[in-house]
């Protein structure tokens, strides 16, 4: 569970460092850096949400009453 925590953590600050950084870059790579760390943090919520206990995307039998819908 800690390594899940130390890559989504890597990848979120790291993802927010990049867009930071994109504002400083000449203008034909802007755009590229910052979509390219926007995809970072998008991929590092996607990978908690996946790897947490009883995940967003882990819901099975959701509508009948299943384990996640307690």
């Amino acid at each position: 569970m800690i390594i899940s925590f130390i890559v989504f953590l890597v990848m979120f600050v790291g993802g927010i460092w990049v867009m930071g950084i994109a504002h400083g870059m000449p203008l034909d790579f802007q755009a590229l850096t910052f979509c390219a760390g926007l995809a970072l943090v998008c991929l590092s919520l996607a990978w908690m949400m996946r790897e947490g206990r009883s995940g967003a995307t882990r819901r099975s039998n959701n509508w009948d009453g299943g384990p996640a819908a307690r």
